[in-house]
């Protein structure tokens, strides 16, 4: 049997220090992340789980791993968990992300933040973590992830999300919460381009900005004057299930008018965005602004901002159904970061592995069964 290649996955993690005490070492660091690796890959989404299946799998496992001590218990892996340093764990998952992705020209980078609901501990009175994480569509990886401070929020995650990331020639779209001025230097000082969502968190700008362009829209991108106001439009349809969705695209560069331009480093268009949808016979109809870094583009606009909702679907709804994060249990200190962690790098290792056609929940169900296909998930 071909032994797993850990040491391709694992010389990303190789400066991740044990967190334990050396007398109490009974079980090998490197045993332990494999084992929990292989194990959420196979469908274990606790502790207890991840020990089930290693006691169950001990003979292929001693087959690359040296378990001096056997299994280790649940309690065992647990409390390393809640040990690891998770800013470090973060920087080593970071550096194999990039090393995986293909670095081409105008890749969109989503950004966009999600609460693991259950991770409160009532009894320490910790709240539920916050984690913002980065996903590049092209590649359908996840680049990273920050947890939130508990007295903050997104916008200071936001920016040691992106000093982690090689983000050079890429769009970042992030939704409005990080919509800050500082957030558009950081990405344009890292020689990459920005789509940020502008809504009322930006009272005076985002009124100048919805009623120039609604305004606009309205008269035929027309002026007081009767001139025209260069723009770019594009527009898609699509139809699915008895539903129809036509999103419309506007965009100018015709922005020296805007008071606040200056201050938005690389602004150089603004946008709106209709979406019409058709369910049932129930139409609704909204609109929703950007400030891009971009050429007055429609297409490539509307494209970089459909690709943003894509986080959702391909991420948050991933993890919450097929990972069942919202019900983790794990509480205890840096636990709940640190196995947002492993599931962010169990779904690229699943994500990248193409051979079978088949959801994530079932590529686990198959790993789980079948030692050669959890052999080809790690070897990505």
């Amino acid at each position: 049997m071909t032994h797993p290649p850990s040491y391709r996955f694992a010389r990303h993690f190789l400066r991740l220090r044990d967190p334990r005490i050396s007398r109490t070492r009974r079980h090998n660091f490197c045993d332990i992340l494999m084992i929990a690796l292989c194990a959420m890959i196979s469908g274990a989404d606790d502790y207890v789980a991840m020990v089930d299946f290693a006691r169950a799998k001990e003979p292929w496992f001693r087959t690359f791993l040296e378990l001096p001590n056997g299994i280790p218990s649940h309690d065992t892996i647990g409390r390393l968990f809640a040990r690891i340093d998770p800013v470090a764990f973060t920087e080593c998952f970071a550096a194999w992300t990039q090393h995986l992705q293909e670095k081409s020209k105008g890749r969109i980078i989503a950004i966009d933040g999600k609460k693991v609901c259950r991770s409160f501990d009532r009894a320490t009175g910790k709240a539920a973590i916050h984690v913002v994480s980065a996903w590049t569509s092209q590649n359908s990886l996840v680049l990273g992830q920050v947890k939130v401070n508990e007295k903050s929020n997104e916008i200071t995650a936001i920016p040691r999300l992106l000093e982690l990331l090689d983000i050079t020639d890429g769009v970042v779209t992030i939704d409005a919460m990080g919509t800050q001025k500082q957030i558009a230097q950081q990405i344009i000082d890292k020689k990459a381009d920005y789509v940020l969502a502008l809504k009322n968190n930006h009272p005076t700008l985002y009124e100048d900005v919805s009623l120039f362009l609604n305004s606009a829209i309205q008269n035929n991108f027309l002026d007081p004057f009767g001139q025209p106001i260069a723009h770019t439009f594009h527009r898609t349809i699509d139809k699915d299930h008895g539903r129809i969705e036509v999103r419309s695209c506007w965009c100018t560069e015709q922005i020296a008018w805007l008071e606040d331009k200056s201050e938005w480093t690389g602004l150089r268009t603004i946008v709106v965005v209709e979406c019409e949808r058709s369910v049932n016979g129930h139409t609704s109809v909204e609109r929703r602004f950007y400030l891009t870094s971009l050429p007055p583009n429609a297409k490539t606009i509307l494209h970089a901002i459909r690709a943003h909702w894509g986080i959702e679907n391909n991420v948050h709804w991933l993890l919450d159904i097929a990972f069942d994060e919202d019900n983790s249990r794990v509480r205890k200190e840096h636990g709940p970061e640190n196995i947002g962690i492993l599931r962010h790098i169990v779904l690229n290792l699943l994500k990248r592995e193409t051979s079978e056609k088949r959801g994530i929940e079932r590529k686990r169900n198959l790993a789980g069964w079948d030692q050669e296909y959890l052999i080809k998930v790690l070897i990505g």
